[in-house]
């Protein structure tokens, strides 16, 4: 038997009289699932759709408040045409915002404007100012104090016949009067938005970092012997030297011995070859204990506060996986999953085996104590001073478990940064990102066309994507040698940092692999590195011919000291005669510091053609000149309109990165 449709219901008596749609919200991800992000002193701008049947004149108003209070306070929505509205508010502190709409009919308001419109056709009015006179009086009951008395005044003014209908229509239409009824407005009958969305509010480095990882066990002086915070502390002012500001180790814990890879990631290692250091736990300690080889907490703690004097962070590798000797694997036995022979089960990527280590088991009966575990590993470190976490492959684990673990952690520190390391689909990349991660690892390293760049880098900059989805862009890592870089060339090593440098505000490197151009692969057609430093130590010659750390040095102080560089929204691009010459331009939120990069993407050939610049984006008006001073090198040139030349040979510079200044007219030019 067909089933008949169900007739609407009567909505309750409040909703019965309410006329204003709220509709097509932005920023809102997911339907309000997720939170946008934001760093403190960014604004939150926020539009809708505000529409009601009739033309009555409208009043839409943004709500927003701290998590921890109840007051909201309001900022009036503007009109911007085709019934969109769009107001916004600012974060100062660090945490969670909440943001919603309401509106409502302003019924003087529509009153005034026809009020207007009517004497301007000349008709009578008399019947139209009794009516104000009531909306005065109805306003006043709702006012308090001396604004009811003026309100009540207003309505004398408006109804009194021994006043000439001239100077009452002057009185009705005074501003003053107009702003004092629209404070008073019935909004009994308003429409709010039936979701409250969420901001999370994070430190300014969520948005701005540059990243330097190192193994620490590799940083001793001498060949042979196995570094430690000591010999990293060393290190630092090189580090330092070449602006970075976050300095990041692989895992720090003590390794296991079970099935430890040797060179190469060959199965069986040596006794005197130290293993991975993602293999964690052995009879000296877990997730909370340090290699005996670099030092003690003690140490640990020192190096924190040494390279906070040189403006560098730690930022801590978070691996949640075990060696078979980690001591969670006898003490909690039911984190693990088993096979049918009742044997751990090891990690796999077929056909790829990681025998040396164990992954947790999220699916097990103990999963709340297993959540509960890792937050206080986590925990445990920023009592120690860690405010980053670089999590390893956190794809591999529940989304539900990283939503609660960062939300519990940033309940109590709110300015810890949690970089999620996912090179996997683009959806499951979002999700982590959505969930909760401050920034994440992206596709950069495989994108080396121009078309691709341009592709991806509007997707991330120009879509819904950039209100959850910070990237965070490296040329390598220890487990990726592209191709491209496994030319050898330097200048293709200069391109790139060139490139992640520019495109990204936040960028990183794995050293000194890069400075120093390492570039042989384990195998052809393999983006493993040979002697790859995840399995050996190794001794570091940071003087050696051709390394790069002047060049990088020079790309990270024009990073820090041009404000365009350190936001990625203002990305724009530009038409370029060359498939293989990139042009782009980003602009502070101010429009005061505006850089130019016309990067060449062959690190062996010469190219040179002409830019085709949007000169609006620029702040640059048809006409007049303007100067490109080239930060790289320190020349200047003068340009004038959109079409101007470039020449860039890779062994000399990869790229002309300009600041944009314009300059006054001359005349007879």
């Amino acid at each position: 038997m067909e089933k008949k449709p169900s007739r609407p219901q009567h909505p309750g008596s409040t909703l019965g009289r309410t006329r204003v749609v709220i509709e097509g919200v932005e920023p809102e991800i997911d339907g309000g699932d997720f939170a946008i992000k934001r760093v403190i002193g960014e604004d939150v701008a926020v539009e809708a759709d505000v529409f009601a049947d009739g033309h009555d004149v409208l009043i839409a108003m943004l709500f927003h408040r701290k998590e921890q209070t109840a007051t909201w306070h309001r900022a009036p929505m503007q009109e911007l045409g085709n019934d969109r509205w769009r107001a916004f508010f600012q974060v100062t502190e660090l945490g969670r915002y909440y943001y919603t709409i309401a509106a409502w009919v302003d019924h003087f308001a529509t009153w005034r404007r026809d009020l207007q419109k009517r004497l301007e056709a000349g008709q009578d009015v008399s019947g139209d100012l009794l009516e104000g006179a009531r909306l005065l009086r109805e306003a006043g009951a709702r006012a308090k104090g001396k604004n009811e008395e003026t309100l009540e005044k207003w309505a004398e003014r408006l109804s009194s016949s021994a006043t000439p209908l001239k100077t009452r229509a002057e009185f009705a239409l005074d501003e003053r009067l107009a702003a004092l009824a629209t404070r008073y407005v019935d909004i009994g009958h308003a429409t709010r938005y039936e979701k409250e969305l969420a901001v999370v509010v994070d430190r300014v480095k969520a948005r701005f970092s540059t990243w330097y990882e190192m193994f620490p066990r590799s940083a001793a002086q001498e060949p042979g012997r196995h570094g430690t915070f000591a010999d990293v502390e060393r290190r630092l002012p090189y580090i330092a030297g070449m602006g970075f500001d976050v300095l990041y180790f692989p895992p720090i814990h003590p390794i296991g011995k079970t099935f430890r890879k040797g060179k190469n990631n060959t199965l069986m290692a040596g006794p005197d070859e130290p293993g991975s250091p993602w293999g964690i736990g052995s009879a000296e300690g877990g997730h909370t204990a340090i290699h005996p080889q670099l030092g003690d907490l003690a140490g640990f703690r020192r190096l924190v506060a040494k390279a906070e004097e040189h403006g560098m962070e730690i930022a801590f590798d978070l691996a949640l996986q075990c060696s078979p000797n980690h001591p969670w694997v006898k003490e909690h036995p039911e984190w693990f999953k088993r096979r049918a022979d009742g044997s751990i089960q090891y990690a796999e990527n077929p056909p790829k085996k990681y025998q040396d280590i164990y992954p947790l088991n999220f699916e097990s009966e103990a999963w709340r104590d297993l959540w509960e575990a890792v937050k206080d590993v986590v925990l445990f470190w920023v009592g120690h001073g860690v405010r980053i976490f670089r999590v390893d492959n956190p794809h591999t684990k529940p989304f539900r478990f990283w939503q609660w673990l960062i939300a519990e952690v940033k309940s109590q520190r709110p300015d810890v940064i949690f970089l999620a390391e996912a090179f996997t689909r683009p959806k499951v990349m979002y999700r982590l990102a959505k969930v909760g991660f401050t920034q994440s690892y992206t596709y950069f390293t495989w994108r080396n066309e121009k078309t691709e760049i341009q592709d991806y880098f509007t997707e991330l900059t120009k879509s819904k994507v950039r209100e959850f989805f910070r990237p965070n862009l490296w040329p390598n890592t220890p487990d990726i040698l592209h191709e491209y870089l496994q030319q050898g060339r330097p200048a293709a090593f200069r391109v790139r940092y060139a490139l992640a440098a520019t495109l990204g505000a936040n960028c990183g490197i794995y050293g000194p692999a890069y400075e120093l151009c390492l570039h042989k692969p384990r195998e052809p057609k393999s983006e493993e590195y040979l002697d790859s430093e995840k399995y050996e130590i190794k001794h570091w010659n940071l003087q050696q011919q051709g390394s790069i750390s002047g060049f990088i040095g020079t790309v990270n102080a024009i990073r820090k000291h041009n404000p365009a560089l350190q936001s990625d929204w203002s990305l724009c691009f530009h038409e370029t005669d060359s498939s293989d010459v990139l042009c782009y331009s980003k602009a502070s939120e101010d429009g005061r510091n505006v850089v130019l990069t016309v990067l060449n993407l062959h690190p062996a050939h010469v190219h040179e053609g002409w830019v085709h610049l949007d000169l609006k984006a620029l702040g640059l008006v048809e006409g007049e000149p303007f100067e490109v001073h080239d930060l790289l090198d320190g020349s200047r040139y003068r340009w004038q309109g959109r079409r101007n030349y470039f020449k860039l040979d890779p062994a000399q510079s990869p790229a002309h990165i300009f600041r944009v200044t314009r300059l006054p007219a001359m005349e007879g030019i």
